[in-house]
C-alpha cells in the first residue's frame, strides 16, 4: 500500500496528525495533535459544565429522579445548542481534522514519488 493511502487512513481514522506521525512529519503531527486536543477539552469541559447543572437541578428538586424526566432535561440541553465557545471548538476540530487528512495526502504523495512501491526495503 501507498504511504499517502496508509497516512490519509492514519489520519482520517486514528486522529488528526497520525498521518504526519507516520511520514515522520513530527512538527507538523504535534501541531495537529495539539489544536485537536485543546479543542476536544473545550468540548468536554462544556459537557461536563451542562452535566454538572442537570445534577445541581436534581440536588435541587427541581428535576425529579425519573430517568425519562433525566433524559429530556439532556435533550433540552443538547437542543439549546452548545456556548460559542463549543461551536468554535468544534469547527477548529473539524477543519484541523479535514486539513490533517489533505496534508497527509499530499506529503505522502511526494514521499511516493521519492521512494515508489517498488522499490522500498521491507
Amino acid at each position: 500500500m501507498k504511504k499517502s493511502h496508509k497516512a490519509v487512513l492514519f489520519s482520517a481514522f486514528v486522529f488528526p496528525g497520525g498521518g504526519h506521525l507516520y511520514l515522520k512529519k513530527h512538527i507538523q503531527a504535534a501541531l495537529l495533535i495539539l489544536v485537536s486536543v485543546a479543542c476536544i477539552g473545550v468540548l468536554l469541559s462544556v459537557a461536563m459544565e451542562k452535566a454538572q447543572q442537570i445534577r445541581d437541578k436534581i440536588l435541587a428538586g427541581e428535576i425529579p429522579l425519573d430517568l425519562t424526566r433525566i433524559t429530556a432535561e439532556v435533550s433540552n440541553q443538547v437542543a439549546a445548542g452548545g456556548t460559542q465557545m463549543a461551536d468554535i471548538a468544534t469547527y477548529v476540530l473539524l477543519i484541523c481534522w479535514l486539513l490533517g487528512i489533505a496534508d497527509s495526502y499530499r506529503l505522502g504523495r511526494i514521499q511516493d514519488k521519492v521512494d515508489p512501491p517498488g522499490n522500498r526495503q521491507t
